[in-house]
């Protein structure tokens, strides 16, 4: 399977909230995303990606934001401001490790020549980092003011390009090539409706694990000198009004959902998360928060796995290789697996009529490939309908997982397959 695909165009959706209407950070409203990728030589395979929460001038009109560190191996710039007040005033940038401090003086020239900034004597740039330098000579440096521009300037909503773009150009997750990955959901939050979304740059270490199936021991990924260290980093943004505090506890649940994924939050991996809301007001009761909670754990674990199925294969410095994700090998050991009802039952811990309920042939993660992808930077375009570009790998299972790529599958659970059938989706 040489196309890339989310997580989605598998079939594979974790969790049961639904997402917005592009699965992605773009979703939250107003919220922009921009990529600048460089490539240069055999040596250099990095980039920067730049988050707005808005459109405007971010140091007049800042945003409330909040932190959550599992780790701080880390060279994220602006830390202590943002702890200390609970906002954001600039862009959020992220790059790799090296070049950080490059493109945080970029990102500052930048905020200092808006107009309206002409007096401002204080500013606190966000930039954050993972460790590219397995495919990427970052002693280099090689990140500029120009390339720190390009990925604001190009920040648009709309689809978000995934994969390797961007600061996740050089990245390397699990073993496999990693990426930038992005997921949203759709939730109520004091009887309204409000969107939740991640976006990941993902190079970090463990054991793949997707909606519980421990693939990591059994795909073998390929051997590399870096070991299980190199960071993650998560930006996390909603249109729900909440305060510095709740922001914080937000950004935790991010953090937390990383777990799910296999990551092992090894000694060197500086493991961050940056939330920021995009609307003020009255902050919801601390009460009603478990929806937005839900809801960024299913996104964050969905963004991860869309930054390694739409990574495409890279090789760079010293002719280093990081292989793409095998989607077909993926597709195959969930398809096969009894999971935990075969391993209970096994163990004599289920009952007889549990085991008849969970045997092999109703077992396992659905699968049914829709959507086609581009061979560099995977564009998220939502769910399309009726769009069958790859063959089917379905099976059943007894997952909340969608056949197919429609959208009226969401959240139906068990009988989504069967819905798909009365519809003649494959």
């Amino acid at each position: 399977m040489s196309e890339r695909y989310r997580a989605r165009e598998l079939g594979i959706a974790i969790g049961e909230l639904a997402p917005g209407a592009l699965n992605a950070l773009t979703d939250v409203e107003g919220v922009r995303v921009g990529h600048a990728t460089v490539i240069a030589g055999d040596s250099i395979r990095t980039g920067v990606t730049a988050i707005l929460p808005h459109g405007r001038n971010l140091f007049a009109e800042k945003v409330p934001g909040g932190l959550a560190v599992a780790n701080g191996f880390g060279k994220l710039v602006g830390v202590t401001q943002l702890e200390e007040l609970g906002e954001i005033e600039s862009p959020i940038v992220l790059t790799g490790t090296l070049s950080t401090f490059r493109a945080a003086d970029a990102l500052l020239g930048y905020m200092l020549a808006l107009p309206g900034n002409e007096e401002v004597r204080s500013l606190n740039p966000i930039v954050g980092e993972t460790n590219d330098g397995w495919l990427s000579d970052g002693r280099r440096r090689p990140i500029t003011k120009g390339h720190v521009v390009e990925a604001i300037r190009t920040a648009s909503g709309g689809a978000v390009r995934e994969g390797t773009v961007g600061a996740g150009t050089g990245t390397v997750c699990f073993g496999w090539k990693g990426g930038i990955g992005t997921s949203s959901r759709v939730v109520a939050v004091g009887g309204a409706a409000a969107t939740v979304a991640v976006l990941a740059q993902t190079n970090f270490g463990g054991s793949l694990r997707v909606r519980g199936v421990p693939l990591g021991e059994r795909l073998a990924a390929p051997a590399r000198a870096s070991g299980g260290a190199g960071s993650c980093m998560l930006v996390v943004a909603t249109d729900a009004a909440l305060d510095a505090r709740q922001l914080r506890r937000l950004a935790r649940r991010a953090i937390y959902a990383l777990a799910a994924v296999g990551s092992h939050f090894a000694h060197g991996s500086g493991d961050y998360a940056i939330a920021f809301a995009t609307r003020r007001g009255s902050p919801p009761a601390d009460a009603g928060l478990s929806p937005l909670f839900a809801g960024v754990a299913e996104a964050t674990e969905e963004a991860v796995l869309n930054s390694l199925f739409t990574a495409t294969t890279v090789v760079g410095r010293d002719g280093h290789r990081a292989e793409a994700i095998p989607l077909e090998r993926v597709v195959e050991i969930c398809r096969s697996l009894p999971l935990v009802a075969a391993r209970a039952s096994a163990a004599g811990r289920a009952p007889a009529r549990r085991r008849a309920a969970r045997s092999p042939r109703r077992t396992g993660c659905g699968f049914a490939v829709t959507g086609a992808a581009s061979s560099h930077g995977r564009a998220t375009s939502g769910v399309r309908r009726g769009v069958s570009d790859a063959p089917s790998l379905r099976h059943h299972a007894p997952c909340r997982t969608p056949v197919g790529g429609n959208s009226s599958n969401r959240g139906r659970g068990r009988g989504a397959p069967r819905a798909a059938r009365r519809r003649g989706q494959p």
